[in-house]
């Protein structure tokens, strides 16, 4: 009897939307299936320590209910009525209508729409060749970053940071606004590393006590939106207990003396009337600080999806300018790396065919967008054309009422191509299948690390499932798009632009697995000076400056670091304030297919204070109803003590028909463009609570 096979061990990169792009190595049991898979020891920030779900992915590429052929809508839009048809026709039909659209209402009537479904440069971003050859109209990617990165960008003038790998080296880890435990576990590898050997405290800051919170030595618990009077409160302390480093601030900053007479009414009470931590509390964490300069600020995105979201990054981004963090190993900050890779992408994305004139429409505002709003819409012609990978809009796009108003046009024509049947896809006329990493060539840059990775076919799709890459060059070809890389294979793609990067090329990269690009520590820290003329780091900014499309009051936004009260405050009517906050098992709207994630998760709920839902005659695992201007969400609660009063927390982002109406919980999330250059909002939204 033969003995059974040994799983072959091949490396590979994680492709979700992960700051943490973990280096894997992934069991190949034959040609077709996958096995296990582990984080790869060898690399010096992955540590061989990965997410439960990324580890059981098989769950995923060998889900039955993955979509393995193309299908023609053939009932109502919505209905998830098919029937599959050949490739060549889904091609076709999609080539036709996107010709006849163009032919009467221009280039621009068709909207190429993307994310971050995969991290893979050329299955994600290849789409915009096909966009920037034919002239369809552009994306303003404002989903995730945009008001995060204005924030870190107006005080450092780039977009890097500290080496996350010298985290054991200090002598206190903070981590603001990031539930690492669920979101980047690696982070937590190495803070626990510091805690054992440097004594080092791990701090966290957020709006509810979360998995990160519980494995923290000291926690700070604020009200949604008030991050930067946190922050400012700090930062007050140190001034005033001659705790600031003024020797480096005269160095490095734009106008300490300026910015210290600011914080002179920012004191620890006016802080905690704002963000409910107490003023007690602000004050220990500020001498803290000031006894252990060498302090790693790893600083996360949750707390910037909130209309003054950019202002209050920058805020918590001024306190190791302050406290001189940055000269010290183990000491400064990383919000993202993605600024250090120097990436060539004209091939991938045909940069060289775009025209800056075309116009430029808000992923987040796609609801406005799609039901005709002439200011979404940039007073250009209809959107009557979508051809959507890497996302689900149906789900992950705010003011979904809005939303599902425009995919549920008649006149709306929509390609999906996608791995499982999402909400987006039961919206599409026609549905593609995709590939899954394992299935197809790509290579990954890091945004919370700074390795670039290679993630090489290991095993063939199931049924008639293609890449990204591949059916973006057949519509390229049907639709008479020229550019020469609709010729090219993936891997002549990589191996083409690593060369143009300066990075070598794809047989080195397969060789080395990873391509370490940490830049070196006097600019990582940011002592050969920030990013402008002067080197100075900027508490003055000048928000004009920030990249990105000007949007709301950008004439309001503070002078200085400060909490700025423009967000979307609780109300007589709607007296709590929702975040809707990242689940463990689940990542966006992905993993939301695999079985152990949905056992693990149990259904879509809602965390309320004890105190609160008594007030409301509330009890543990009742239906309860959220409400808002936008619309209403039905879900069951979860008492929970680790919030501030009236506030309440709905985890994940489930499909809409997991709950009891079939509307998501992006229902209730405005789609405004908050200064200064838009985004999404997700974790500032006022609601009226009840029972039922």
């Amino acid at each position: 009897m033969n003995a059974p096979l040994r799983p072959k061990l091949r490396a590979s990169a994680c492709p979700h939307d992960c700051p943490s792009t973990c280096a894997l190595e992934v069991e190949v049991l034959d040609d077709h299936t996958m096995g296990r898979v582990r984080g790869a020891a060898a690399n010096s920030y992955t540590a061989g320590v990965i997410c439960a779900k990324v580890a059981r992915y098989a769950e995923r590429v060998h889900n039955p209910n993955r979509l393995t052929h193309p299908m023609l809508r053939t009932g109502p839009k919505g209905s998830g009525q098919f029937t599959p048809i050949s490739w060549d026709e889904a091609l076709d039909r999609t080539a036709e209508r996107f010709l006849a659209a163009e032919r009467e209402h221009g280039a621009e009537t068709i909207w190429p729409y993307f994310y971050a479904g995969t991290m893979g440069l050329v299955m994600r971003d290849g789409i915009n060749r096909l966009r920037h050859a034919k002239r369809y109209s552009d994306q303003y990617s404002t989903i995730c970053t945009a008001l995060s990165w204005a924030g870190w960008l107006a005080g450092h003038g780039r977009m890097t940071g500290a080496d996350p790998r010298e985290i054991p080296e200090s002598d206190c880890v903070v981590l603001w606004g990031t539930n690492a435990v669920v979101t980047q576990v690696n982070v937590m590898t190495h803070a626990v590393k510091a805690r054992k050997s440097r004594g080092a405290p791990i701090v966290a800051v957020d709006v509810y006590d979360n998995a990160t919170m519980q494995q923290a030595d000291v926690k700070l618990l604020v009200r949604p939106g008030t991050d930067g009077a946190l922050a400012c409160g700090v930062m007050h302390v140190l001034f005033r207990e001659g705790l600031a480093d003024r020797a480096y601030l005269d160095r490095y900053a734009d106008d300490p003396a300026g910015f210290e007479a600011h914080l002179r009414t920012r004191t620890p009470e006016w802080a905690s009337a704002i963000c409910g931590v107490p003023a007690a509390e602000i004050e220990s964490f500020a001498r803290l600080l000031g006894s252990r300069p060498r302090a790693f600020f790893r600083i996360g995105y949750g707390f910037a999806r909130s209309r003054n979201g950019a202002v209050a990054l920058h805020a918590v981004s001024a306190l190791p300018v302050v406290l001189g963090s940055w000269q010290h190993r183990g000491g400064g900050a990383l919000h993202s790396n993605s600024g250090m890779f120097g990436w060539n992408k004209t091939l991938i994305e045909g940069l060289d065919r775009r025209d800056a004139g075309v116009r430029k429409l808000d992923q987040s505002q796609i609801g406005a967008i799609l039901t005709g709003d002439p200011e979404a819409l940039r007073h250009g012609p209809p959107v009557t054309g979508l051809f959507i990978q890497n996302t689900n809009p149906m789900t992950v796009a705010p003011d979904q009422a809005v939303v599902r108003r425009g995919f549920s046009r008649e006149d709306l024509f929509t390609v999906v191509h996608e791995q499982v049947m999402t909400d987006t896809a039961r919206m599409a006329d026609i549905v593609l299948p995709a590939t899954m990493f394992v299935e197809h060539d790509d290579v990954y840059q890091a945004g919370g690390q700074q390795h670039i990775l290679l993630g090489p076919k290991l095993i063939e799709p199931p049924g008639e499932c293609r890449s990204n890459h591949d059916v973006v060059s057949a519509l390229a070809q049907r639709l008479g798009a020229e550019h020469p890389a609709f010729a090219m294979t993936a891997r002549e793609i990589i191996d083409h632009t690593l060369r143009a990067s300066g990075r070598g090329t794809l047989a080195q990269l397969e060789q080395d697995r990873w391509i370490d690009c940490q830049q070196p520590f006097e600019k990582a820290h940011y002592l050969d000076g920030f990013g402008f003329p002067d080197g100075k780091f900027r508490f003055r900014p000048d928000w004009d400056q920030v990249p990105g499309v000007p949007s709301g009051p950008r004439d309001e936004v503070p002078a200085f670091p400060d909490h700025w009260a423009v967000t979307e405050e609780a109300d007589a009517v709607h007296p709590f304030r929702l975040t809707t906050s990242p689940a463990r098992n689940f990542l966006n709207s992905s993993f939301t297919e695999t079985p152990t994630s949905l056992v693990k998760e149990e259904r879509p709920t809602v965390l309320i204070r004890p105190d609160d839902a008594a007030e409301l005659g509330v009890a543990e695992g009742d239906l309860v109803t959220l409400t808002n201007p936008r619309g209403e969400v039905r879900l069951h609660a979860k008492l929970f003590a680790g919030l501030r009063p009236k506030v309440v927390v709905a985890e994940s982002i489930w499909p809409n028909d997991s709950y009891i109406d079939g509307c998501g919980i992006n229902t209730l999330t405005g789609a405004d463009a908050p200064a200064p250059v838009g985004g999404a909002a997700f974790h500032d939204i006022k609601v009226h609570l009840r029972r039922g």
